[in-house]
């Protein structure tokens, strides 16, 4: 992720009217300065992504809220967006909120909701309501959460600042991605509060270029592929020679790390499209069917 110097680990802002900001002590290359905790409320609360089990954040939350949290909700079960949810139910009473994590690895099982949500769902607060908003592509079991009557949308990791998010199967879905992010096109999202970093807005102009990049990685990826089957990990440096060479290097060590993993998204995609095929395992070759 690129450096968001205007954020660091434990910083609390004020982001809307009844709507705090509070970023978890798990800074890394990955998370830029840490998740994003977000507080609604003026007296009851509502908690979205509480984050990893950090204690010091943890006691951060309980603090700045007086314990009165209501609900926990969380945009998708990822370790670093929902662990501290189990954890800070059973000092609070409050209620968990979200979709289930899928059996697809990389989940943090932890996470029980007493409440299932779907795609339409409202959760009312002394401030407002939300609506959630169904958005599988990053993680099937992905949520957005739209602050009605103000245009902010609580993104998770399906949009953030300073980088494209990870699209890693099995459970991540570029199909899924790019018709959730398109669908996003079509509610009133003014702002976009994401998971990591900064809010963006206008919300319309960073979806479209989320979408127009997405397309422009898949166009590259069937030009650099050719006719002759190539293994993934031969095409890696040749569709991302645009982005840290760092992530070439993580990502032969884990699936999930950000350059390989959507590659092989983007080919999953195509594939299902037909407009490339696998040659044996892991060696993909521009589909004699286009």
């Amino acid at each position: 992720m690129a450096a968001i110097a205007t954020l660091r680990s434990g910083q609390l802002d004020v982001i809307a009217p009844n709507v705090r900001r509070l970023v978890a002590h798990n800074a890394g290359y990955l998370t830029g300065p840490g998740t994003n905790s977000y507080l609604l409320g003026r007296e009851r609360f509502l908690l979205i992504d509480p984050g990893p089990t950090g204690e010091t954040h943890i006691e951060r939350l309980l603090e700045e809220t007086a314990g009165r949290i209501e609900a926990v909700l969380v945009t998708h079960t990822h370790p670093d967006h929902s662990p501290a949810a189990a954890v800070i139910a059973a000092r609070t009473a409050a209620s968990l909120l979200g979709r289930a994590p899928p059996h697809a690895g990389h989940q943090d099982l932890s996470f029980t909701p007493q409440r299932e949500l779907q795609d339409g769902d409202v959760i009312e607060f002394d401030a407002g309501r939300l609506r959630a908003l169904h958005t599988p592509g990053h993680a099937s079991n992905h949520v957005c959460y739209l602050l009605e009557g103000t245009g902010l949308l609580f993104t998770g990791d399906h949009l953030m600042q300073g980088s494209t998010v990870v699209i890693a199967p099995p459970d991540g879905n570029m199909s899924d991605y790019l018709a959730s992010l398109q669908r996003l096109l079509s509610e009133p999202v003014q702002a976009i509060a994401p998971g990591h970093g900064l809010v963006i807005e206008p919300a319309t102009a960073e979806i479209s270029r989320i979408i127009a990049h997405r397309l422009q990685r898949e166009a590259k990826v069937l030009e650099r592929l050719g006719s002759a089957p190539t293994s993934l990990e031969d095409l890696l440096p040749r569709v991302y020679d645009d982005v840290d060479p760092r992530l070439h290097v993580l990502a032969r060590a884990a699936m999930r790390v950000p350059a390989r993993a959507s590659l092989l998204a983007h080919l999953i995609k195509l594939e299902q499209d037909a407009r490339v095929q696998r040659s044996g395992e892991d060696h993909w070759v521009v589909s004699s069917r286009r």
